[in-house]
């Protein structure tokens, strides 16, 4: 009986490198066993939500995934595609894309998902069957969380324990500060602006319950390093912006100010229009497309506001397919990868934190930490 499961070894025909796209997951359809299938493996985690299980899991299996699969399904279907979920759809297309662009160098790139299909185990065996000696983990998360980068370190470990051979193992913890990534995001609003018309910009980031930034997670940091860096890219004055938190869930406390409630209030006090970007969100999907652009809109309105702009997020334009490879090529990616040293480039470069794994043994020192994205 075999206990690990054997892959090709490397050949001069191997893709010296191979890049793991993963992004969080979503439901295979918009009805209610598929999304309480998905709410199941997404709100179990212990990265998401962390609670004695022993208390949380009497309330996840009994009114939540219960009830909550009928509100949230009539949420899916105001925003689902013909292709499918918005998140699965553009996050393909995304990789695709990446895909498209480091062919030249012979890079191997598969989507994951660290909840549902495509699943980060059939993603690695794709992978690994083509031979790849070097896994560069790219998670959508731009900003670093346990919650979502974290989840997915422990996600992928689960999986990488099952193989005799282990590649060399470079984790993109985040990229808050990337230029590219800032630039890219940066010319969304421009085009808006554009066609819309300038107005005070409300970075939206989805939130994560307070007690973890003070307990060491960095998220909120990241966020204000992005809305930062973008309002530089825009010329913004600090009265022409403003930095919120979205997607609460539970009765916790979260990050603050909440979105919906800064969208009010100014429209109390006179402000008639807002451009919404969301810089937490690299592809659209239920939080952008629904919480933002049908519910928080309304409440603009409703409050005496008289125009409501989102932008789209960065999904699978050319600007975040050039701004991705050119992040990756920062870890070597394209440009002789296995002999790059992305950890150094990665702390030197832009200061995010990195995994490196080396093939020929030893251990993961990992740098993971927390944020989650309810539904």
């Amino acid at each position: 009986m075999a206990w690990f499961r054997s892959s090709p070894v490397p050949s001069s025909e191997s893709s010296a490198d191979g890049v793991l796209v993963v992004n969080l997951g979503t439901p295979t359809s918009p009805t209610y066993g598929p999304i309480r299938r998905y709410l199941g493996q997404f709100l179990g985690d212990r990265r998401v939500v962390e609670a004695c299980p022993a208390y949380w899991y009497p309330i996840l299996y009994g009114p939540i995934l219960t009830f909550r699969p009928l509100r949230t399904a009539k949420l899916y279907q105001k925003i689902w595609t013909p292709e499918g979920s918005p998140l699965l759809v553009y996050s393909r297309h995304l990789t695709e894309r990446l895909r498209d662009e480091l062919a030249p160098a012979g890079v191997a790139v598969e989507l994951g998902m660290t909840y549902g299909e495509p699943s980060l185990a059939g993603a690695l065996e794709k992978l690994m069957a083509a031979g790849v000696r070097r896994l560069v983990v790219l998670p959508l998360y731009p900003q670093y969380s346990g919650s979502t980068s974290g989840a997915v370190f422990d996600a992928l470990a689960k999986q990488l324990r099952k193989y005799r051979r282990v590649p060399a193992l470079v984790f993109v913890a985040e990229y808050a500060a990337d230029a590219g990534f800032i630039e890219a995001l940066a010319g969304t609003v421009r085009e808006a602006w554009a066609r819309d018309g300038k107005s005070h910009l409300v970075c939206s980031y989805h939130g994560i319950p307070t007690k973890y930034v003070e307990q060491g997670d960095p998220y909120q940091e990241q966020v204000e390093t992005t809305t930062r860096l973008l309002a530089k890219a825009l010329g913004l004055a600090p009265d022409e912006y403003s930095q919120t938190f979205q997607s609460r869930f539970g009765p916790a406390t979260w990050l603050q100010p909440y979105t919906d409630d800064l969208l009010v209030e100014r429209a109390q006090n006179g402000t008639k229009a807002v451009t919404i970007v969301t810089p937490s969100f690299p592809v659209d999907c239920l939080e952008t497309l629904e919480e933002i652009g049908v519910e928080s809109r309304r409440k603009f309105l409703e409050a005496g506001g008289e125009r409501f702009t989102l932008v789209p997020a960065l999904n699978d334009s050319p600007a975040h397919v050039r701004a991705l490879a050119g992040l990756l090529a920062r870890y070597g990616v394209g440009h002789g990868g296995a002999g790059a040293s992305p950890g150094t480039a990665d702390a030197c470069l832009h200061g995010r934190v990195g995994v490196e794994v080396s093939s020929r043994g030893g251990e993961a020192s990992s740098a993971v930490a927390g944020m989650r994205r309810t539904v």
